[in-house]
């Protein structure tokens, strides 16, 4: 289901992200950094138009999270329009 993918898509990429930002790999690692570029380039046209409408908390961004529960009720409204 491609709801499905998205999810998975946003977790890998936040994965990847504390994976440069604790310093376990280092973004000169290219395979990782093409991979989260390559999932940054599919995602931001979802993701921009939420982080537009959130409030800036500083360092931490939100939108990955409500793209995650946005796609979850989605998901669930369409499940049970159809049954």
């Amino acid at each position: 289901m491609p709801i499905n993918v998205i999810v998975m898509l946003v977790i890998v990429q936040f994965i990847i992200g504390l994976l440069f930002a604790f310093n376990v790999t280092s973004s000169s690692n290219d395979f990782l950094y093409q991979v989260y570029r390559s999932i940054n380039s599919l995602l931001d046209p979802v993701l921009a138009p939420i982080k537009r409408i959130l409030p800036s908390t500083g360092a931490i961004d939100f939108s990955p999270l409500v793209l995650i529960i946005g796609l979850q009720i989605l998901k669930r409204a369409l499940f049970y329009g159809v049954y």
